[in-house]
């Protein structure tokens, strides 16, 4: 029937409907604790959720860990443990609109305003003097790339950068190639997407409990109702390559690449051979 696809949207449409009212699930014992462990502080009349653990004695060393799309800080708990006992300090936060941060809507997110974030954290904690390490991940590599902009352009509010440590990411749009719960702004999709687990490897993939954690803490004060706005990071990439590729290109700050090559959305070997 030619019409098929006007039969499947008056189908989705009262599904959306009762998507969008369908109460978050309780935050699981672990996410609670994660929260629990935590602290907010205000950047630009908002709350922002950020962990901070002092870990190795003898160490003066700082790592901040910047999370990926579409989840949260959260997404390191499996390696803070080992960090906490490297580093004399690790500290992650929820950019704006994920996790245990404000979803302000309507909001005009950006990769700018994230990077700005990250800056504020910094001088909250009183590191504005202190060589810090990032580690990032996804949509924190744009971040990232943006604070080491800022950093090698001498820009007010920069990082004091003593390394990077980029893994799997969109760095380059040409070898970017989204998933559809990257370019479909339709929630309900998202979720059926989402719990596909398709951007994980064959070795790595999350357990039910882990999945509903990453859904609870996206659905978390209305996260759902924000990911259209979030999605236009995207774009940004595409709009600003030159500035943030260029900053990868031209550096002198020490790089790492953690990556793996079975990710299908900056597939082996066209983004490694780009990277190189």
């Amino acid at each position: 029937m030619k019409e098929w696809w006007l039969q499947v949207g008056l189908l989705c449409i009262p599904l959306v409907a009762v998507y969008l009212h369908i109460p978050p699930p309780q935050l699981s014992p672990a996410l609670n604790k994660w929260l629990s462990a935590g602290e907010h502080f205000h950047f630009r009349g908002h709350n922002v959720f950020y962990r901070d653990s002092f870990g190795a004695l003898g160490s003066s060393d700082v790592v901040i860990l910047l999370h990926g799309f579409p989840t949260s800080s959260y997404d390191w708990i499996k390696i803070w443990e080992p960090l906490t006992q490297r580093f004399h300090r690790v500290i992650a936060l929820d950019f704006l609109g994920f996790g245990f941060s404000d979803k302000p809507r309507p909001h005009k997110y950006s990769i700018f305003e994230q990077a700005s974030l990250v800056e504020a954290l910094v001088s909250h904690l009183g590191l504005g003097q202190q060589k810090v390490n990032l580690i990032s991940h996804d949509y924190g590599d744009t971040v990232a790339l943006e604070l080491l902009y800022r950093s090698d352009q001498n820009r007010t509010g920069r990082l004091n950068f003593n390394s990077l440590c980029l893994s799997n990411g969109g760095l380059f749009p040409e070898t970017h190639h989204p998933r559809l719960l990257q370019i479909v702004s339709d929630p309900l999709v998202c979720v059926l997407c989402f719990l596909i687990g398709e951007v994980f490897g064959p070795y790595t993939q999350p357990t039910e409990a882990e999945f509903w954690d990453m859904w609870g803490g996206l659905r978390y004060n209305d996260g759902n109702l924000v990911l259209d706005s979030l999605l236009q990071y995207i774009n940004q990439r595409l709009k600003h390559r030159e500035r943030w590729v260029g900053a990868l290109t031209s550096t002198s700050v020490p790089l790492h690449m953690i990556y793996g090559p079975l990710d299908p959305v900056n597939p082996h070997p066209e983004f490694i051979r780009l990277y190189q």
